[in-house]
């Protein structure tokens, strides 16, 4: 069985042969590997390309294990690349298995301690090496324990094109799962979208991989990454963005709640960091608070979400499934999925109660800044009544701003516009429209 993910393949033959190292990057267990090796080598094969001009090492196999010296992968590279008449697509899978070595060359005592650094042979060097080779179009694949994209801004500067892969979209997950809609947006507000639990049919199964995957595989990533002591304190914050996603929060609230809740002793500042190995490691993504009035951010002050809700669900037993915050949530990750910038706002409205003047703050869900425009998103379960729907847009109303605004319900409701300009849309024709 496949799962197309036509969107990521179209993304990179975009990039193909633009004198850059194509480097995939995103969630561990989703879909790196097979999107390069499988469907975009396919894709190619399909265009044209023959068969021959693939030249694919996996670090991760015991029988490659030898590559994983950055030295002997890259004589290896241009050993199986000579002819300079073909065009050769070279795919590395996991490079981050590759370790650094001692440049034998360079004799340490003549370089300043602060350069030490730079003693060293890494992945980086060879890939920036084979990248300058004119018959070659390199391809990585890269986990996020050991390779992070501020590592990639670092070592790549403009010699780098980075392709985000997020777990399956709702309209990747439905074009797959051969449900009816509605049947499959509550399996997916469940289950999420990583592409082994799609593909495994037994529920107590998918639960069971998802829960193994977040603590065996991405909290062991972070705690070996940053070296912790322990994964008690990221167990815990995990645990407390995940029961409130989509709520305003900073480093201090959640300290506070750690030892409220959880009875556990730590500090802002390492909240603060642990916010940051989360984000890296993809598990969560954080939305800035923006005054839209104002024109300003508000410091410390975001909305996290998961990036999967099936491995959100899993780690809270399956317990918290408020829909409302669960379909928040899946339009922010779709939102991101399509590569805009997205804030959180908020509208400054002055009242009159009884005769005084009171400042009140409106939420505006979403603030989404896309290549063409900006527009406001507001999600809402419903508008079953007259005073839902004036609650619901109160804050879109008082931007006094001609941008777009749009409302998200629940469901398949086909889109419409009412009288002020506003456009309500069911969330599953929002997930499935382009």
């Amino acid at each position: 069985m496949v799962i197309s993910r036509n969107d990521y393949v179209e993304q990179l033959f975009a990039k193909s042969w633009n004198g850059k190292v194509k480097i995939i990057t995103g969630l561990r267990r989703s879909g790196k590997s097979y999107l390069l090796s499988h469907l975009y080598k396919r894709y190619l094969l399909d265009k044209g390309v023959n068969a021959n001009c693939f030249v694919e090492i996996d670090l991760e196999n015991p029988s490659h294990a030898a590559y994983r010296n950055p030295k002997t992968l890259f004589e290896h590279v241009l050993s199986r690349c000579k002819d300079k008449r073909r065009r050769y697509y070279v795919f590395i899978d996991e490079i981050q298995r590759s370790y650094k070595i001692k440049n034998a060359d360079v004799e340490e005592s003549q370089v300043l301690e602060e350069d030490r650094d730079q003693l060293y042979i890494t992945f980086y060097d060879i890939l920036n090496g084979l990248r300058a080779q004119s018959n070659m179009d390199v391809y990585v694949t890269g986990s996020n324990s050991k390779m992070l994209s501020k590592d990639i801004v670092t070592h790549f500067r403009d010699r780098g094109s980075e392709i985000k892969v997020y777990p399956l979209s709702f309209a990747e997950y439905y074009a797959f799962a051969g449900l009816e809609k509605a049947d499959a947006l509550e399996q997916y507000l469940t289950f999420g979208g990583m592409p082994l639990a799609v593909l495994e049919p037994d529920e107590n199964e998918k639960r069971k991989y998802l829960s193994d995957l977040h603590r065996n595989v991405y909290i062991k990533d972070i705690v070996e990454r940053y070296k912790l002591k322990d994964d008690v304190v990221i167990d815990a914050l995990t645990n407390a963005i995940y029961s409130a996603v989509g709520s305003l929060s900073n480093p201090h609230k959640l300290a506070n709640t750690i030892k409220t809740v959880m009875s556990l002793e730590t500090t802002d500042p390492t909240i603060k960091n642990y916010l940051g190995f989360l984000e890296d490691a993809y598990l969560v993504s954080a939305a800035e608070r923006y005054d839209v009035k104002g024109k300003r951010y508000f410091e410390n002050i975001k909305k996290y979400y998961a990036m999967d809700l099936g491995l959100r669900n899993a780690r809270l037993n399956f317990r918290q499934q408020e829909r409302s915050h669960l379909m928040e949530n899946m339009i922010y990750n779709e939102l991101i999925r399509r590569g805009h910038s997205v804030d959180v706002g908020v509208v400054e409205v002055e009242r009159v109660v009884n005769g005084k003047r009171h400042q009140a703050q409106y939420e505006i869900d979403f603030i989404v800044n896309t290549a063409k425009e900006k527009m406001y998103i507001q999600s809402a379960l419903n508008i079953d009544t007259d005073e839902k729907k004036q609650q619901e847009t109160f804050s879109l109303h008082h931007t006094r701003d001609s941008f777009r605004k749009v409302v998200v319900l629940d469901g398949n409701v086909t889109p419409w516009t009412d009288e002020d300009g506003v456009m309500y849309m069911g969330v599953i024709p929002f997930l499935l429209g382009k």
